[in-house]
């Protein structure tokens, strides 16, 4: 018992008392639902792979996204983790190809560009069929260097480098909104 809480407690957001009720709440599944959950965390571990291309996580390389041939081919979409990939599905615009970093240049973290997919993002770069290549880190400072690090290091002549729009969310209110959100928005203002 001590072990299966000290092993729940390892995963994110889940603090000692949540690992302990997830704990209990398995001792008291019935045998086949508590075998199904081990068995779907062990399939996991075994089937998941990363796209050879874009460096999602998927159960056949390439995904379903780079095999499809109706996506656009020149242009690639650079997010942060595998869920920024959904999250950009759930909107249904975006109909080009992705590409996963697995994370963000972070130093105090130890995180620095060799740990993330950027020698994969560079090499697809390279194709002549690239023309554009969409920024979509997290408006961060890590997000924000990172998508730094990645304009100065593409090295493609003629490639077309843009971010994501910043600015007011939808429904937010003017007065609590900080200065750099102002600002950005006020920068990216649009013909209406």
């Amino acid at each position: 018992m001590a072990r299966l809480v000290q092993e729940l407690n390892r995963l994110p957001g889940i603090g000692p008392k949540s690992a302990q009720r997830l704990a209990y709440y398995i001792i008291r599944l019935p045998d086949d639902d508590a075998y199904a959950l081990a068995d779907a965390v062990t399939s996991v571990k075994q089937n998941i792979v990363f796209c050879e291309e874009c460096q999602n996580l998927t159960d056949a390389s390439p995904c379903q996204v780079c095999s499809d041939p109706r996506r656009d081919q020149t242009i690639i979409c650079v997010v942060e983790d595998p869920l920024d990939v959904l999250a950009m599905e759930r909107t249904r615009t975006f109909r080009g190809l992705y590409h996963v970093l697995h994370g963000v240049i972070s130093p105090i973290n130890g995180i620095g560009p060799d740990q993330l997919k950027l020698k994969e993002l560079f090499s697809r770069l390279e194709r002549p069929e690239i023309v554009e290549m969409v920024v979509a880190t997290n408006p961060t400072l890590e997000g924000e260097a990172t998508a730094m690090y990645i304009r100065r290091h593409q090295g493609q002549e003629g490639l077309k480098v843009t971010h994501l729009a910043r600015g007011l969310p939808v429904g937010g209110s003017l007065e609590y909104s900080d200065e750099t959100t102002l600002t950005r928005a006020f920068q990216g203002r649009q013909e209406i």
